[in-house]
């Protein structure tokens, strides 16, 4: 007997049937093969300061959690969250990275979805398959950070954007505003999206929609779902206006090399190679468009690409404009861009319609992708990790009964606290442990535990003062404090104060980390 439709009552065809079992095979042997290619080698990169800063705020008390939230670190404030609750079943270092490998997981049959709507089930199976193997996602599905969480939002607040063009109701309104807003709160530049949205439909405005309404009307309906977002995330508003730029005054103003690189890691590559197969698979999806690209009110076929081409573009050149005045430019905040390059190079590819000849060249670029992915196994795109680890397990081994350790910036206290609960083991994090492991902590030190307070400050002249009656050794922790030739104030301080009463230092050196001791 044939299947039959169960909502209407008539036969689908046998090979519709089959059609659609081969595409749920495929999708899940893409899914299965995504997670092994993020579980495999997946703690042989150590933690570094972004990621013991995730787990520490994690497992900090709730009340000093929600003061840290709102006083400082509310972008991510969902990972945390969701971090909080994940801890609860595993400390190791393999496990706690494995939130972001479900993310990133989920987001391969997420993209097939957007993929199918915008076009067809084989761009989305073709953008699917370029996420697998893609080596930038799973770099970032191999950190215990937002970014997995963030391109999985993203891609399912894009979604259900189309969702609610090609068929406009309540649920896939819900749907559209729940996933924008949780976007928001893993990531704030989750914003740009939004306005990517309202940019792409501005486009629309003049023609049709896809379900067959006016644009002006469609502009109504999300109009409505862009108040309600606003409304959803005025506490995170309030907080950026708050905070200014403080939280990120660290970021450097970007050139054009760091903009080709990015475009260059976000395909996955270490090389101009693959770049180059993604660049020409966006060009074979433009290129038949030609002046239609730039107007206004086109059809579906026009309206798909100047909305893929916007969600790549416009936040990277925004970006990158406003880092003249205040660099804001950060190729891993901007990771939310990449279902919009993998899907644009795959409605490219698509448009090859010999299979024999698809395969091939699908083959190809997944081997160059396949080069990537080994790459990022043993190496970062855009970021070299710390040695915070390495000097912490260096103060632990040398220090003795009586020691005392500041640091030059209270944030270096964070990935220290989590490093010595890995040194002794899981679930000895707690205070009393935390008090007997290691020289006392004098800086910062507003609590038995981490504190809120303790996650940003300096010392002051002061208490640095104070501190060498007391103690006839001390270490001291700098990072992020300038090069050696032109040190920041802080340092300047440190090294004159201490340096009078303790006659003797000697200094070591990690990666972007310097440990240093003072004694008589």
């Amino acid at each position: 007997m044939q299947p039959r439709d169960a909502a209407v009552g008539h036969a689908i065809p046998r090979h519709t049937a089959s059609r659609h079992s081969t595409t749920a095979l495929t999708l899940l042997v893409l899914v299965a093969a995504s997670a092994v290619l993020r579980l495999l080698f997946l703690v042989r990169k150590p933690f570094w300061f972004d990621e013991a800063f995730s787990v520490e705020v994690a497992r900090i008390d709730w009340e000093n959690f929600l003061h840290l939230l709102w006083w400082r670190e509310a972008n991510m404030s969902l990972y945390y969250v969701l971090l909080r609750i994940w801890l609860h079943f595993g400390q190791s270092e393999y496990f706690i990275r494995c939130l972001s490998v479900v993310a990133a997981v989920a987001t391969v049959p997420a993209i097939y979805w957007l993929g199918n709507l915008l076009y067809d089930r084989r761009v989305g199976m073709i953008a699917a398959a370029l996420l697998t193997f893609n080596a930038y996602h799973i770099r970032y599905a191999q950190e215990a950070r937002s970014y997995a969480l963030f391109v999985l939002l993203a891609t399912l607040s894009s979604a259900s954007l189309i969702a609610s063009l090609r068929q406009p109701s309540r649920g896939n309104r819900v749907g559209y505003v729940l996933a924008s807003v949780l976007a928001a709160y893993a990531h704030f530049y989750a914003l740009l999206l939004v306005g990517t949205h309202w940019l792409a439909l501005r486009a629309l405005r003049g023609g049709q929609s896809q379900s067959g309404s006016h644009s002006a009307l469609q502009l109504s309906k999300m109009r409505r779902a862009w108040i309600t977002i606003g409304i959803a995330v005025l506490p995170l508003l309030i907080f950026v206006a708050k905070t200014g730029a403080g939280p990120i005054r660290w970021i450097q103003r970007p050139g054009l090399r760091d903009l080709l690189e990015f475009f260059e890691h976000l395909a996955g590559s270490n090389s101009w190679f693959l770049a180059a197969v993604y660049v020409i698979g966006c060009i074979a999806a433009i290129a038949p468009l030609g002046n239609r690209l730039l107007k206004t009110g086109q059809d579906r076929g026009v309206w798909r690409v100047q909305f893929l081409l916007i969600w790549l573009l416009f936040p990277v050149a925004l970006t990158a404009l406003l880092s003249f005045a205040r660099p804001v430019f950060l190729a891993r905040y901007l990771i939310f861009c990449l279902p919009a390059f993998v899907i644009l190079t795959s409605a490219g590819l698509a448009r090859i319609r010999n299979f024999w000849l698809l395969s091939a060249v699908l083959a190809g670029t997944l081997a160059l992708a396949g080069q990537g992915v080994l790459f990022v196994y043993a190496h970062d795109f855009d970021n070299e990790r710390d040695g915070c680890g390495a000097a912490t397990d260096f103060i632990l081994d040398h220090a003795e009964p009586g020691d005392a350790v500041l640091f030059h910036i209270a944030e270096t206290r964070v990935p220290y606290e989590f490093f010595r609960s890995v040194r002794a083991g899981e679930n000895t994090a707690s205070p009393d442990f935390k008090a007997q492991l290691g020289p006392e902590i004098i800086f910062p030190h507003h609590a038995e535990g981490l504190d809120y307070r303790d996650f940003t400050g300096k010392p002051a002249a002061d208490f640095l003062r104070s501190v060498p009656p007391h103690y006839t050794r001390v270490w001291v922790v700098f990072m992020n404090n300038g090069p050696a030739s032109n040190p920041d104030p802080t340092t300047l301080l440190l090294s004159q104060i201490l340096g009078q009463s303790f006659p003797q230092m000697q200094c070591w050196e990690f990666v972007k980390v310097q440990v240093r001791l003072y004694s008589r």
